[in-house]
């Protein structure tokens, strides 16, 4: 289900997420729901308080980015951009890497604003996946391009809903 995505100026926008501790099937549907309002607004990340939930979730996909090609490590080891996305991201702990470069960027939150913002190179992330494993990610994007709607393709895509039939405990990251 395509969730609406609130506005700049919405409190929950302020708010710091709460921590995820336990996959259920409510978390399930709404990370599904999640990833379809985000290709049918050709983002290609988006925050559960986007879509006025609270929570440290967070959805990525940049399989479509073409101005700005992301490079991903697993583990420590190159990978595939193509074969891993989309990215579920619970309980993220974000540590920039590297340089701090500039480059345009929107969201979906701030429609039709792209500014540029000064990030690092590069950023090491420890998460959870959809399924409460653990999920060590380091990524990094070319200076000059964006982050943002502006370059998602507008070739739709179908979403995948994981079947959630019962609650799963997340383990400490």
């Amino acid at each position: 289900m395509v969730l609406p995505i609130v506005k700049y100026g919405h409190p929950v926008l302020r708010k710091k997420g709460e921590r995820i501790t336990e996959i259920t099937p409510e978390i399930k549907k709404l990370i599904a729901d999640m990833l379809e309002t985000m290709y049918d607004a050709e983002g290609v990340g988006l925050a559960a308080q986007q879509v006025a939930q609270a929570l440290q979730l967070t959805v990525i996909d940049v399989r479509e980015v073409k101005e700005r090609p992301s490079s991903l490590e697993m583990n420590g080891q190159p990978a595939d951009v193509a074969s891993i996305m989309p990215l579920v991201l619970i309980n993220p702990e974000v540590t920039g890497v590297g340089n701090a470069v500039a480059g345009p960027e929107g969201c979906l939150s701030f429609p039709e604003i792209y500014e540029d913002v000064t990030r690092p190179e590069s950023v090491e992330v420890k998460a959870l996946d959809a399924n409460g494993k653990p999920l060590p990610v380091q990524g990094g994007w070319a200076p000059g391009s964006g982050d943002s709607a502006r370059n998602r393709s507008s070739q739709r895509r179908a979403v995948h809903r994981p079947h959630a039939d019962q609650g799963q405990a997340v383990p400490q990251a």
